[in-house]
Formats: structure tokens, sequence, C-alpha cells
């Protein structure tokens, strides 16, 4: 996916600032710890999703130049312990995404548009998750999608765990909206993704919770959680989202108690944090700082993690420098 010159270059700062936040407390091989991505094949992990079927099993794939391929990496050793190659669908051209559904079906967005949302359509994937975990093919089922407003570029897919239904949210700077898709996606038509909800962040990924209750959406350098309130969502707070080199994507873990941050690159980390309502206090911002709405950024963003003072004011210099210098380029 194409990057922002200023957003490059701060996230290269962010990077050099901050280290993989690994924690022995993070829990205890289950699929809720830290861990990094060793497999030397993934070097734009741009979605991830957490695996049903098999404990601690994440599913990931890179970014648009890859291939039909899904990893999965096991979260206790981060080593790929099966590639999937999926038959069925044309040549992927911007896959951002990965989301599990019911009945332990994988749903992939290549929804990602390199020409700034001018492509006419996007695809969704949509396969069985395998029983065991072995390199093979698997033969998927590919979903035209279409927006009721027109094309735009996104990044996040979202599916209910207790429904199935496919949710879309488009990446905006100025924050986009969560775009509703048909109660059932045909393979035989074109599938119409309506808006039905503003979404107050740059949005790179998001995840449903395994009960459906509650969506976390997260950017480059913060994160939202919502109450899903039966599909009107309701804005609960800040995400405290760990500083990453390029920030790309969310899950929920199996039991819902963490929410697991991954990152783009060789040997990328994905870094657990506990999910809101899980009981401690590094899930979102809460006590003794800004609430949310109160002297807070406007996109969320949960930068206090792991990082000193001084570092985060030179963060925040770097990036209000070179942002202002790319709205005054296009005002130029």
């Amino acid at each position: 996916m194409r990057r922002p010159l200023a957003l490059l270059a701060a996230a290269l700062l962010v990077g050099a600032l901050t280290a993989p936040a690994a924690s022995a407390a993070d829990g205890g091989g289950d699929g809720n710890d830290s861990f990094t991505i060793e497999d030397p094949r993934i070097t734009e992990s741009s979605g991830l999703a957490a695996s049903r079927l098999h404990p601690g099993v994440y599913w990931t794939h890179n970014d648009s130049d890859d291939g039909p391929y899904l990893y999965a990496v096991d979260g206790a050793t981060g080593e790929t312990v099966a590639r999937l190659t999926l038959t069925g669908v044309g040549t992927p051209r911007d896959v951002e995404a990965v989301a599990v559904g019911p009945g332990n079906r994988i749903f992939v967005g290549d929804i990602g548009d390199n020409l700034g949302g001018t492509w006419p359509y996007v695809w969704i994937y949509e396969l069985p998750e395998p029983k065991e975990l072995k390199d093979r093919t698997v033969r998927a089922t590919q979903y035209v999608v279409k927006y009721s407003d027109g094309a735009r570029d996104a990044e996040s897919l979202l599916v209910h765990p207790k429904t199935g239904r496919v949710y879309i949210i488009d990446k905006k700077e100025e924050g986009g909206h969560l775009y509703e898709g048909p109660a059932e996606l045909s393979a035989s038509g074109g599938n119409v993704f309506r808006p039905v909800a503003p979404v107050e962040l740059w949005a790179t990924d998001a995840a449903f919770s395994p009960d459906g209750e509650r969506l976390a959406v997260r950017g480059y350098f913060g994160g939202i959680h919502y109450a899903w309130n039966g599909g009107k969502p309701r804005r609960e707070g800040r995400l405290s989202v760990p500083l990453q080199g390029q920030g790309e994507s969310v899950s929920y873990s199996a039991d819902g108690s963490r929410l697991m941050y991954g990152s783009e690159g060789e040997q990328s980390p994905v870094e657990s944090r506990e999910a809101p309502g899980g009981g401690g206090g590094d899930g979102a911002s809460s006590g003794g700082g800004a609430q949310d709405g109160e002297g807070a950024a406007g996109d969320g963003s949960g930068v206090g993690d792991g990082v000193g003072t001084g570092a985060l004011v030179a963060v925040a210099a770097v990036c209000a420098v070179l942002f202002g210098l790319g709205r005054l380029r296009r005002r130029g």
C-alpha cells in the first residue's frame, strides 16, 4: 500500500525509538503473548486474525505483491506452521485484511486501493479454515465488492462472529466510515456496502471481540474501542496502541482477553495488550490522564506505552512538522 512521505518518515522515527513490548506477564503460551513473526517470506504482514479452530495460531498475509497465500503462525514460537495457497480467485491486487467468521470460515480482504480510491470494485475471498495445519491448496469463493458512494481505499475487514455479516472501514486521514455488507454475500453478482456509522480514525485495521459485543479500530499511532450496541457503534474510549514502525493490524486473542497489534517488516513484532474490560490497566486509557475527548489526541492515539517523555515530544514535534509541510504542499 502506498504511504504518504510524511507518514513514512514519522514511522521510521517511531521505529527507531521503540522496541517490541514482549513481557513474561503477557500470558503463558496460549496465544495471548507478544511474539515475533519469524518466517522470512512474511515481510509485509498487513492483517491478523486469531484462529478459533487452532488455539494459539494467528492467520496473516503479505501486502499486495506476494500472491494468493495465507500463513498460519504459531503465537508461541512465531514460526509458520502452514501456508495456504488460494485457488478459485484472480490475481490479488492489494490484500490488506483477514478475519475469521462463524463456522471457522476465513475471510480475506483484497480491499486496498493503490490508486487512491479509483478502482470500481474490490474483492473479498472466503474459505474454510483447514482442520489440519499443513501446507496445502484451498479453494476459495471470490466476492465482488462495491461501495454505494463510490470507490475508496480500505484496510479494515470485519466479520461479526455471531451473524456472519461482513463490514469494511475505509481509510481516510480525516476519519472514515463503517460500511455494512449485505446479509449474505453473493458470488454471482456485485455486493454493495453502505456506510452505517462514522469512525473517527485513519484506520489501518479493526476487529470484533469473540462475543461480538465490542469493536476495536486501530491506526498508525492510536486506536478507539466501541461498544457494538446492536450494530450502532458507541464510542467508549481510546486504545493503548503500541508505537510500531508501521502499525497495520489488530486482532482479539481467541479468548477475547487481549488485543494483538501487528506491524509490517521483516521479523515484525506482534504486541499483546489487555483488551478493554479485561481487568488490567494497559488496554485503554483510564485514570490519571486525559479522558476521552478532553485534552486527548483526536485520533484516539494511546502513545504513552514504553516510551520516555522526551521521545514522545520528539515524535510529536517531527510528526507535526511533517504533516504541516504535507498540508502546505497540497495547498500550494
